[in-house]
């Protein structure tokens, strides 16, 4: 009955445990979960306001596709401003979150048995939407002492005939870790003179910490510049996860063609009201909002990463960006489904385990809630690896 596609289709693991650690909760378990990547905090005061007094002046028909003028302006603005990126508005279609973001462009770009070159370890959903469009995935492996970053070297030996697109999270889903500028400028190097186009997801661009700094890929060179396409979205800085507002730009008019051609017969435009919301939040007005927020997550990671650390058996690579914790069990276990199964089992603490994206031995920890939980929750994992694995 189910169309082949589907049926290769996985589950996202981290909406999977998620949602199982809110069902064991809702049932009166003690549970404390630290596996969704989603901010705590509230939208900011501006971007309700706008989404408000769209509301009440009707603003609630369909707008063109790609998005409305004022919003793709307010976009392009941002990008030049914030990533010296010169997008036109033209080059810009807004979508249903960065997730569909990336969704429609590999519809839009990938065939069957394209290749599409994904530093390990890697967030959930590239593989799944690359084998969905029926393309396959070649994973570069990373580990602790490359800060989970990959090498030009590893890229080069990777591209071959069939390599369409390279995709890279920057900062990192779900290590945190954060290319320079120089290393940014190694692997553009390497593809000069292919065809290959860089996927360059930078949805947690804004939540950097000490002194990283963050670089758009596009920004490298005219070259990076042409084959990029640099997906973005307000979830993650905006904590704007359930308004779903995310967009992707480049300056290749066959691609922003196709997404759009696409998204007319999916999704047509998001919703208007969103558009709205969205314009304060890109044009500066959150930006003491944000800032709060980045150095409440700074703050948090400390936190976490010294807890974790004490642990005996559990080993952390402090992250630069996002507000996750790639953290190291090998020591203890590399079967990462049964470690984080027993976890949530014994001690009501919900982690997502590293096979998820693509690296056993690891469980992500996200640490987007208050400190109160973070303490108590790495308490409770302490005890766990003493009591299963100590005795």
């Amino acid at each position: 009955m189910l169309s082949q596609r589907v049926l290769h289709l996985s589950e996202s693991i981290t909406v999977a445990i998620s949602s199982l650690a809110k069902e064991l909760k809702a049932n009166g378990k003690d549970i404390l979960s630290f596996s969704a990547g989603e901010p705590d905090f509230d939208t900011p005061k501006a971007v309700k306001k706008a989404a408000i007094d769209a509301i009440e002046s009707g603003f609630s028909k369909y707008t063109a596709v790609s998005g409305t003028p004022e919003v793709l302006k307010a976009v392009a603005d941002k990008l030049l401003r914030d990533n010296a990126l010169d997008y036109k508005p033209n080059d810009i279609v807004i979508n249903v979150g960065a997730k569909h973001s990336l969704f429609a462009l590999f519809q839009a770009v990938i065939d069957c048995e394209d290749e599409a070159i994904i530093p390990s370890p890697y967030w959930v959903t590239y593989p799944e939407v690359i084998k969905y469009c029926g393309g396959k995935s070649i994973f570069l492996q990373t580990d602790d002492s490359t800060d989970f970053k990959i090498t030009p070297k590893q890229l080069k030996d990777a591209i071959t005939a069939k390599t369409k697109v390279f995709i890279l999270n920057n900062p990192s889903n779900p290590t945190g870790s954060v290319y320079t500028k120089d290393e940014l400028e190694a692997l553009a190097n390497v593809l000069k003179g292919t065809d290959i186009l860089v996927v360059a997801d930078e949805i947690y661009e804004k939540l950097l910490f000490g002194d990283t700094k963050f670089t758009s890929f596009a920004s490298l060179s005219e070259d990076a510049f042409k084959r990029t396409i640099t997906i973005n979205g307000l979830s993650k800085s905006a904590a704007m996860t359930g308004w779903r507002f995310g967009y992707l730009a480049t300056p290749n008019k066959e691609i922003i063609n196709a997404v759009k051609k696409l998204q007319s017969q999916s999704v047509s435009n998001i919703t208007s009201i969103i558009q709205k919301a969205a314009i304060p939040a890109l044009n500066g007005a959150i930006d003491e909002d944000i800032e709060f927020m980045r150095k409440t997550f700074e703050k948090r990671r400390d936190l976490a990463v010294n807890a974790l650390n004490a642990i005996n058996g559990i080993s952390v690579v402090v992250p630069n960006g996002a507000f996750y914790i790639f953290a190291n069990i090998k020591e203890l276990s590399n079967d990462s489904m049964e470690f984080c199964k027993e976890l949530l089992e014994q001690a009501g603490v919900a982690v997502v385990p590293g096979i998820g994206f693509g690296m056993d031995g690891y469980f992500r920890f996200s640490y987007a809630t208050d400190e109160k939980s973070i303490i108590d929750g790495i308490k409770r994992i302490a005890s766990f690896v003493e009591n299963r694995y100590r005795k």
